[in-house]
Protein backbone atom coordinates (compact mmCIF):
# COMPACT_ATOMS: atom_id res chain seq x y z
CA UNK A 1 0.00 0.00 0.00
CA UNK A 2 0.85 3.55 -0.36
CA UNK A 3 0.48 6.27 2.10
CA UNK A 4 0.23 9.93 2.47
CA UNK A 5 0.90 11.20 6.25
CA UNK A 6 0.41 14.90 6.90
CA UNK A 7 1.97 15.84 9.88
CA UNK A 8 0.31 18.66 11.46
CA UNK A 9 1.14 19.98 15.09
CA UNK A 10 -0.46 22.29 17.11
CA UNK A 11 1.46 24.77 18.91
CA UNK A 12 2.49 27.41 16.37
CA UNK A 13 4.41 30.33 18.24
CA UNK A 14 5.17 32.92 15.08
CA UNK A 15 1.48 31.84 13.28
CA UNK A 16 -0.40 30.09 15.90
CA UNK A 17 -3.36 28.19 14.44
CA UNK A 18 -1.16 27.72 11.49
CA UNK A 19 -2.12 24.27 10.33
CA UNK A 20 -6.35 25.36 9.74
CA UNK A 21 -5.86 28.97 9.39
CA UNK A 22 -8.19 30.19 6.82
CA UNK A 23 -6.36 30.18 3.52
CA UNK A 24 -8.87 32.05 0.82
CA UNK A 25 -12.03 30.53 2.08
CA UNK A 26 -10.87 26.69 3.68
CA UNK A 27 -8.12 25.77 6.51
CA UNK A 28 -4.79 25.07 4.70
CA UNK A 29 -4.31 21.63 5.70
CA UNK A 30 -7.74 20.75 3.53
CA UNK A 31 -5.29 21.51 0.27
CA UNK A 32 -3.18 19.20 1.10
CA UNK A 33 -5.71 16.68 2.41
CA UNK A 34 -7.76 17.06 -1.02
CA UNK A 35 -4.59 17.19 -3.29
CA UNK A 36 -3.40 13.66 -2.24
CA UNK A 37 -7.36 12.30 -1.94
CA UNK A 38 -7.27 13.26 -5.90
CA UNK A 39 -4.51 10.90 -6.20
CA UNK A 40 -5.69 7.33 -7.16
CA UNK A 41 -1.72 6.78 -5.57
CA UNK A 42 -2.72 6.84 -1.98
CA UNK A 43 -4.77 3.82 0.16
CA UNK A 44 -4.97 6.25 3.11
CA UNK A 45 -4.47 10.01 3.61
CA UNK A 46 -3.06 9.66 7.20
CA UNK A 47 -2.72 13.16 9.57
CA UNK A 48 -0.65 12.82 12.55
CA UNK A 49 -1.83 15.42 15.43
CA UNK A 50 -1.41 16.30 18.99
CA UNK A 51 -4.39 18.26 18.83
CA UNK A 52 -8.22 17.37 18.45
CA UNK A 53 -9.24 20.37 16.89
CA UNK A 54 -7.01 19.62 14.16
CA UNK A 55 -8.02 16.02 14.08
CA UNK A 56 -11.85 17.32 13.55
CA UNK A 57 -10.72 19.31 10.67
CA UNK A 58 -8.85 16.73 9.25
CA UNK A 59 -11.59 14.13 9.20
CA UNK A 60 -14.15 16.66 7.70
CA UNK A 61 -11.85 17.20 4.80
CA UNK A 62 -11.79 13.13 4.39
CA UNK A 63 -8.09 11.99 6.11
CA UNK A 64 -8.15 9.43 8.83
CA UNK A 65 -6.61 10.08 12.22
CA UNK A 66 -6.17 6.79 13.56
CA UNK A 67 -4.08 7.89 16.90
CA UNK A 68 -2.98 11.14 18.64
CA UNK A 69 0.92 11.92 18.00
CA UNK A 70 2.65 11.26 21.17
CA UNK A 71 3.76 14.67 23.02
CA UNK A 72 7.48 13.86 23.06
CA UNK A 73 6.98 14.17 19.05
CA UNK A 74 4.81 17.01 19.00
CA UNK A 75 7.44 20.08 20.23
CA UNK A 76 8.90 22.97 18.86
CA UNK A 77 12.09 20.97 18.00
CA UNK A 78 10.77 17.92 16.72
CA UNK A 79 11.97 17.06 13.31
CA UNK A 80 9.72 15.57 10.27
CA UNK A 81 11.22 12.08 10.19
CA UNK A 82 10.96 10.74 13.57
CA UNK A 83 7.30 11.79 12.98
CA UNK A 84 6.42 9.80 9.95
CA UNK A 85 8.40 7.21 11.47
CA UNK A 86 6.30 6.91 14.44
CA UNK A 87 2.92 6.97 11.88
CA UNK A 88 4.54 4.24 9.62
CA UNK A 89 5.38 2.09 12.86
CA UNK A 90 2.07 2.45 13.87
CA UNK A 91 0.77 1.12 10.56
CA UNK A 92 2.62 -1.38 10.57
CA UNK A 93 1.45 -2.59 13.99
CA UNK A 94 -1.72 -2.33 12.78
CA UNK A 95 -1.14 -5.13 10.01
CA UNK A 96 -0.73 -2.44 7.02
CA UNK A 97 2.03 -2.70 5.12
CA UNK A 98 2.94 0.61 2.79
CA UNK A 99 5.82 0.09 0.67
CA UNK A 100 5.90 3.65 -0.34
CA UNK A 101 4.74 6.90 1.76
CA UNK A 102 4.66 10.29 1.04
CA UNK A 103 5.00 13.36 3.87
CA UNK A 104 2.62 16.29 2.40
CA UNK A 105 3.48 19.37 4.40
CA UNK A 106 -0.12 20.66 6.27
CA UNK A 107 1.02 24.09 4.64
CA UNK A 108 1.59 23.51 1.47
CA UNK A 109 -1.28 24.79 -0.58
CA UNK A 110 0.46 24.93 -3.49
CA UNK A 111 1.12 21.32 -4.10
CA UNK A 112 0.20 19.97 -7.30
CA UNK A 113 -1.05 16.67 -8.32
CA UNK A 114 1.33 17.14 -11.35
CA UNK A 115 4.26 17.23 -9.30
CA UNK A 116 3.25 14.63 -6.72
CA UNK A 117 3.00 11.84 -9.30
CA UNK A 118 6.37 12.75 -10.64
CA UNK A 119 8.17 12.66 -7.23
CA UNK A 120 5.96 8.79 -7.50
CA UNK A 121 7.38 7.76 -10.45
CA UNK A 122 11.12 8.89 -9.94
CA UNK A 123 11.13 6.74 -6.35
CA UNK A 124 9.82 3.83 -8.30
CA UNK A 125 11.64 3.73 -11.41
CA UNK A 126 15.22 4.97 -9.70
CA UNK A 127 15.01 2.48 -6.91
CA UNK A 128 16.17 6.02 -4.57
CA UNK A 129 15.20 6.10 -1.22
CA UNK A 130 13.47 9.56 -1.23
CA UNK A 131 12.50 11.95 -3.66
CA UNK A 132 11.26 15.61 -2.94
CA UNK A 133 10.28 19.20 -4.10
CA UNK A 134 12.98 21.51 -4.25
CA UNK A 135 13.38 25.21 -6.42
CA UNK A 136 15.60 27.63 -7.67
CA UNK A 137 17.48 30.69 -5.87
CA UNK A 138 16.26 33.21 -7.76
CA UNK A 139 19.68 34.75 -7.69
CA UNK A 140 23.15 32.86 -7.48
CA UNK A 141 23.96 31.97 -3.64
CA UNK A 142 27.66 32.42 -4.78
CA UNK A 143 26.97 36.14 -4.53
CA UNK A 144 25.45 36.41 -1.62
CA UNK A 145 26.63 39.27 1.21
CA UNK A 146 26.27 39.34 4.82
CA UNK A 147 26.36 42.05 7.53
CA UNK A 148 29.48 41.91 10.23
CA UNK A 149 30.04 42.73 13.28
CA UNK A 150 30.84 46.35 12.07
CA UNK A 151 27.77 46.87 9.81
CA UNK A 152 29.82 46.52 6.48
CA UNK A 153 28.87 44.61 4.10
CA UNK A 154 31.27 41.86 3.38
CA UNK A 155 31.04 38.39 0.39
CA UNK A 156 29.99 35.01 1.67
CA UNK A 157 32.47 34.29 -1.60
CA UNK A 158 34.95 36.88 -2.39
CA UNK A 159 36.64 35.01 -4.63
CA UNK A 160 33.27 35.36 -7.10
CA UNK A 161 33.06 39.06 -6.74
CA UNK A 162 34.08 39.36 -10.46
CA UNK A 163 32.27 36.08 -11.73
CA UNK A 164 29.26 37.29 -13.97
CA UNK A 165 26.23 35.62 -12.22
CA UNK A 166 25.25 33.40 -15.50
CA UNK A 167 28.41 31.64 -15.05
CA UNK A 168 27.86 30.22 -11.60
CA UNK A 169 25.97 26.90 -10.35
CA UNK A 170 22.42 27.33 -10.32
CA UNK A 171 21.22 26.54 -6.57
CA UNK A 172 18.24 25.06 -5.00
CA UNK A 173 16.72 24.74 -1.61
CA UNK A 174 13.84 22.24 -0.20
CA UNK A 175 10.40 23.77 -1.52
CA UNK A 176 8.85 22.88 1.62
CA UNK A 177 5.91 20.65 0.15
CA UNK A 178 6.34 16.45 -0.17
CA UNK A 179 8.69 13.77 0.45
CA UNK A 180 8.20 10.76 -1.20
CA UNK A 181 10.06 7.85 0.58
CA UNK A 182 10.73 4.43 0.18
CA UNK A 183 9.51 2.94 3.67
CA UNK A 184 11.81 -0.05 3.94
CA UNK A 185 14.74 2.06 3.41
CA UNK A 186 13.40 5.41 5.30
CA UNK A 187 13.10 2.91 8.17
CA UNK A 188 16.89 1.87 8.23
CA UNK A 189 18.31 5.68 7.41
CA UNK A 190 15.03 7.36 9.39
CA UNK A 191 16.32 10.06 6.84
CA UNK A 192 14.23 12.37 4.65
CA UNK A 193 17.22 13.91 2.54
CA UNK A 194 20.01 10.88 1.59
CA UNK A 195 22.87 10.59 -0.23
CA UNK A 196 20.63 9.04 -3.92
CA UNK A 197 17.38 11.34 -3.07
CA UNK A 198 16.18 12.42 -6.41
CA UNK A 199 14.51 16.19 -7.38
CA UNK A 200 11.16 17.24 -8.37
CA UNK A 201 11.60 20.59 -9.77
CA UNK A 202 9.55 23.61 -9.12
CA UNK A 203 8.76 26.97 -10.41
CA UNK A 204 9.29 29.54 -7.98
CA UNK A 205 6.02 30.74 -8.14
CA UNK A 206 4.46 27.77 -6.63
CA UNK A 207 6.71 27.53 -3.52
CA UNK A 208 6.25 29.70 -0.29
CA UNK A 209 7.28 29.18 2.82
CA UNK A 210 4.19 29.99 5.16
CA UNK A 211 5.93 30.80 8.79
CA UNK A 212 4.90 34.28 9.59
CA UNK A 213 1.97 37.00 9.02
CA UNK A 214 3.86 38.26 5.78
CA UNK A 215 4.59 34.63 4.41
CA UNK A 216 0.61 33.93 5.14
CA UNK A 217 -0.24 37.51 3.12
CA UNK A 218 2.25 36.85 0.37
CA UNK A 219 1.10 32.93 -0.78
CA UNK A 220 -2.67 34.10 -0.59
CA UNK A 221 -1.84 36.97 -3.55
CA UNK A 222 0.50 34.37 -5.19
CA UNK A 223 -2.16 31.67 -5.06
CA UNK A 224 -4.53 34.36 -6.49
CA UNK A 225 -2.75 35.78 -8.75
CA UNK A 226 -1.40 32.33 -10.20
CA UNK A 227 -4.85 30.94 -11.42
CA UNK A 228 -4.96 28.04 -9.35
CA UNK A 229 -8.45 26.64 -8.31
CA UNK A 230 -9.14 25.03 -4.75
CA UNK A 231 -9.49 20.90 -5.68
Amino acid sequence: MNVAIIPARAGSKRLPGKNIKNFLGKPVIAYSIEAALSLDLFDQVLVTTDSDEIADVAREYGAIVPFKRPLELSGDHTPTAPVIEHALSWLINEGKEPIYACCIYATAPFVQLNYLKEGYELLKNTGCSSSYSITSYPFPILRASKINKDGNLKMFWPEYELTRSQDLQEAFHDAGQFYWLNVKKFLIEKRLYTSDSQPVILPRYLVQDIDTMEDWIRAEYMYKATGLKNL
